[in-house]
């Protein structure tokens, strides 16, 4: 077969049967201009059939096409699935995933997916035999070919292009689903980021902190348990006003909970690093998150013992400096299956820790949470009370209902944990002065406007996926230095997870110059001499 008949071939195949998405969208945003669509088609057909055209080099020209059609169907599968972007932050959270959650997305209806849409096409490119002509004819037919389905593309965009840029305008989520443009120029980039990374050298952080105040043992030892969690969105927290009781042991609680915060990312790999970090969500950047020290750093340097427990997909470096616990690592099994543990297992755990207190300790706790695709594996059976509940990881499988059982089954879950974190703390009120912080790392899409899961690019993200549940609990000991009216005030307001740096600085009353009392939630209320 002729590369060039081949290669128009493979590019109406990548264009018209790995882009269900991306045309769903165009009909959707151009329905009163049907000719436009069409319009569209043929454009973008003569752009694929250059760009196929302009590799289709010998013995190139079978990898790159074999790799662009199993890219395609994979990528395709995760966009027409659960309505995701395949941008940078999600190459790099498929890529700092561990196998036990990547295992959850390998499902039966994504395998007979790539066997029809990715192998068997790639399988026939592989066994066609390809004719090329000779170096100097083979440039001159396809510059031909290629400047014939560019001015097909510039006819198209002659005709309709004020439309195309404003609806790209409008609608950012549009143009980056365009498969598989988006996924390779996404990995592209992340590697590239990657190979900047090897040589970085972290940048110190508030080596000026230190604990004002008495020491210890003139005064009991202070903790703090920070409990990171994870896809839990504040629309499903009964806290929040959700009509299903969600988090009835929180609810008896003296909590002090905040309505209205709002998360640094959407997904883990984002948040998580974020979160810890001293710059706000306008000032972060990935880069910047790796190459600066961040909180635990800065507890550290004022001689506070931090310690990380991580029963996720670990600490994506915020950890690095101290001590970090993988509790899939342990495989208890009374808590855990195929790699995997449910959050329980921090129960256990902290009660044969906790005696062991004696100096200033901060205690990162980050859940399993709700994670998903496969939510009923989040929590226990005794917690399965939302029911019927989706029992698989295909959602196709499942009604909106079962889904929505199985997720707030997770909240459920979640509650009860950090609820009995709290009941912990306070029975060792005698030996250590605690407090509690708790913040989701981002929501979750239940297929809202389409879309499942999380991750999707912030600025076109829906609140489900930013507004996260927030809360802060405080011993007998702190709660007597704060005024509890005046921070009930505050939780009113917008908050977000640009004050946790400088909210656990100050719960630890620890002062540095890299610490901004206007972003510490607590600084305001405090009525005792340290704010």
């Amino acid at each position: 077969m002729p590369s060039i008949p081949l290669s128009i071939a493979v590019a109406l195949y990548l264009l018209f049967v790995t882009n269900h998405t991306y045309w769903s969208k165009a009909w959707d945003y151009m329905s009163d201009q049907p000719l436009a669509v069409i319009v569209l088609g043929f454009g973008m057909a003569g752009l694929f059939s250059a760009a196929c055209i302009a590799v289709s080099v010998k013995y190139l020209t079978k990898p790159i096409f074999i790799f662009l059609i199993l890219a395609s169907a994979a990528a395709a599968w995760f966009m027409d699935q659960f309505g995701i972007i395949v941008d940078t932050e999600m190459i790099r959270n498929a890529a700092e995933t561990n196998t036990a959650e990547a295992g959850h997305l390998m499902t039966p209806g994504f395998a007979l997916h790539m066997l029809l849409f990715g192998i068997v096409p790639a399988a026939l490119v592989a066994i066609v035999r390809v004719e090329h002509r000779s170096f100097g004819r083979k440039v001159l037919h396809n510059l031909i070919a290629i400047a014939a389905c560019l001015a097909l593309a510039g006819a198209a965009a002659y005709q309709y292009s004020y439309m195309y840029a404003s609806l790209i305008r409008i609608h950012r989520d549009w143009f980056e689903t365009l498969n598989p443009v988006t996924p390779v120029a996404s990995a592209v980039k992340f590697v590239i980021g990657k190979g900047s990374e090897a040589n970085i050298v972290v940048k110190p952080l508030g080596t000026d902190a230190k604990v004002v105040g008495a020491a210890v043992p003139a005064r009991k030892p202070r903790l703090v348990v920070i409990v990171a969690g994870e896809t839990a969105r504040a629309e499903n927290w009964s806290l929040s006003g959700y009509g299903r009781e969600t988090t009835p042991e929180l609810k008896t609680q003296d909590i002090t909970y905040f309505p209205k915060a709002t998360s640094c990312g959407t997904s883990t790999a984002v948040s998580i690093p974020c979160l810890f970090s001293v710059y706000t969500r306008s000032d972060y950047t990935h880069r910047k998150g790796i190459e600066t020290e961040n909180l635990v750093d800065v507890l550290r340097h004022a001689g506070v013992t931090v310690n990380w427990w991580d029963n996720n997909t670990g600490s994506y470096k915020v950890a690095a400096r101290i001590q970090e616990v993988s509790f899939p690592a342990m495989n208890d099994p009374a808590f855990c299956k195929d790699g995997e543990c449910q959050d329980g297992m921090f129960l256990k755990e902290i009660d044969n820790w906790i005696g062991t207190i004696t100096r200033d300790t901060v205690l990162v706790v980050h859940q399993i949470g709700s994670h998903g695709p496969s939510y009923f594996l989040r929590y226990p059976e005794e917690f399965r009370r939302f029911t019927p509940d989706c029992r698989s990881a295909e959602f196709a499988d499942c009604t909106h209902e079962e889904l929505v059982n199985a997720y707030d089954n997770t909240l459920l879950y979640s509650d009860h944990i950090i609820s009995s974190i709290i009941d912990r703390l306070k029975a060792g009120q005698d030996r250590f002065d605690p407090s509690l912080i708790y913040a989701s790392d981002h929501g979750e899409s239940l297929g809202e406007y389409g879309v499942y899961l999380h991750g999707a690019p912030y600025m076109i993200a829906p609140s489900q996926q930013t507004h996260v549940p927030f809360l802060l609990w405080f011993g007998d000991a702190e709660k007597k230095q704060i005024d509890m009216a005046c921070l009930a005030r505050e939780a009113a307001g917008d908050v977000s997870h640009d004050n946790i740096f400088h909210t656990v600085l100050g719960m630890m009353h620890v002062e540095t110059s890299v610490r901004d009392k206007s972003l510490d939630l607590v600084s305001s209320c405090r009525t005792g001499a340290s704010s």
